[in-house]
């Protein structure tokens, strides 16, 4: 008797005017486990084998899925497996950092296919936009040299940058792009490129790389803690990204510190002590500085008592953000990534534990508590390329509500 194999997959609906649904859960369910039969998708989804079938063809007409050959199990008729073709679609991501922008280009599977950066001039975001478009221009045409098929294949742009958004705050906060936050980005990029843009803040971007391509992929309740020049969360909830009613869900950098300073007993946002930015401070080097990542990990590597101080403060503070997040949101598992150097990064994580007692604490887990992902200053750029993708191609289990209610997908 032979063994079905396990196939991760949300379901689909059989309901009708869901179609667009169905394509989307079987696209994740064909980039969660590589290749699968017409059968394993119609078992994994609940949706009908004719169904299945149908959309399957639709895919394969489409240039977005293709077979591969026949594999016979056991005394049965062979089974044909179906792969996503990662040239079926295509993204760009933009990452705006204090002093750099980044772009990166994704196929249909998130693999990168060209990365490119520059430092943004001193002139604010009127100066910054034109390198910005430049960059972006300078990726596509560099990409059609290998994918020709590659403009009319494009689903949108990606955009990430440091919020919270459309907040009040003081312009001269180091933690806040306010020039940028109130320049009219997305309609400047939207006129210059031609593109569908969005705009998600830096963690919710790194958490999007880690729900494609990283260690939250597969897995659909996850809080993504990411330590940048700031320090934010991405929330994966229900296998989606939650966003909040602003786009600022997860902004965990402005919770009050535990230390009180000064004489009034003030009390700092923890992002002050615990990013790339405190410790850039601390060990006098300019954030700007090219050669940033690998002064720090020298620094970590030698065990500098400035490193190891701000460490024994960060992992302070952020003991008590894990266990707050593992209680409000019982997430699977917390996912530390982030523009930091991988030395710093294991250092961090190693002093983070013991972790206090939590919800999350039950013998049965299928995956810790805390882990680490993306140590990779790049790691923003995949996620902002990855939106696109997956909001072209994910599923999205708000339209099947709308749908139930005489809406259309």
């Amino acid at each position: 008797m032979n063994e079905i194999r396990p196939v991760r997959a949300k379901s689909g609906t059989n309901q009708e005017g869901a179609s667009a649904h169905n394509r989307r859960v079987m696209i994740d369910a064909l980039r969660l486990n590589g290749h699968l039969s017409r059968a394993d998708l119609a078992r994994a989804t609940a949706l009908t084998k004719q169904a299945v079938s149908n959309i399957i063809e639709e895919l394969e007409n489409d240039g977005l899925v293709a077979s591969l050959a026949a594999v016979r199990k056991g005394r049965g008729q062979p089974s044909t497996p179906y792969r996503l073709v990662p040239e079926g679609a295509f993204a760009i991501g933009l990452q705006i950092d204090r002093h750099v922008t980044r772009t990166i280009a994704v196929d249909l599977i998130g693999a990168v296919l060209i990365r490119k950066e520059v430092n943004l001039p001193g002139g604010g975001p009127e100066e910054g936009v034109d390198a910005i478009l430049a960059l972006i221009d300078e990726t596509r045409r560099e990409l059609v040299t290998t994918a020709p098929e590659f403009n009319d294949r494009l689903v949108g742009l990606g955009v990430a940058m440091p919020g919270p958004f459309g907040i009040d705050s003081a312009t001269d906060d180091p933690w806040m792009m306010a020039a940028w936050q109130s320049f009219p980005l997305l309609e400047r990029l939207s006129e210059g490129t031609g593109l569908d843009v969005r705009l998600q803040n830096d963690a919710a971007a790194a958490a999007t790389a880690e729900k494609m391509v990283g260690a939250a992929h597969g897995i659909d309740h996850a809080v993504c803690v990411y330590l940048g020049y700031g320090l934010g969360a991405g929330l994966i909830l229900n296998g989606e990204l939650y966003r909040g009613g602003h786009g600022n869900a997860g902004e965990i950098g402005m919770i009050l510190s535990r230390a009180r300073v000064g004489a009034d007993d003030a009390r700092a946002p923890i992002e002050h002590r615990i990013s790339i930015a405190s410790l850039c401070k601390g060990l006098d080097i300019d954030p700007a500085d090219p050669d940033l990542y690998r002064r720090i990990d020298a620094a970590a590597g030698s065990k500098d008592r400035r490193v190891m101080d701000w460490i024994a403060g960060a992992a302070h503070e952020l003991r008590a953000t894990i266990q707050l997040l593992e209680t409000i949101f019982d997430p699977q598992t917390i996912i530390l990534c982030g523009g930091m150097p991988p030395v710093l990064a294991n250092l961090l994580i190693d002093a983070l534990h013991p972790l206090l007692p939590s919800i999350a604490e039950r013998r049965q887990r299928s995956t810790p508590r805390l882990q680490l992902g993306f140590t990779d200053p790049w790691a923003v750029a995949v996620g902002a390329a990855a939106e696109p993708i997956s909001r072209t191609f994910d599923p999205r289990f708000s339209a099947i509500l709308k749908s139930r209610v005489g809406g259309t997908l």
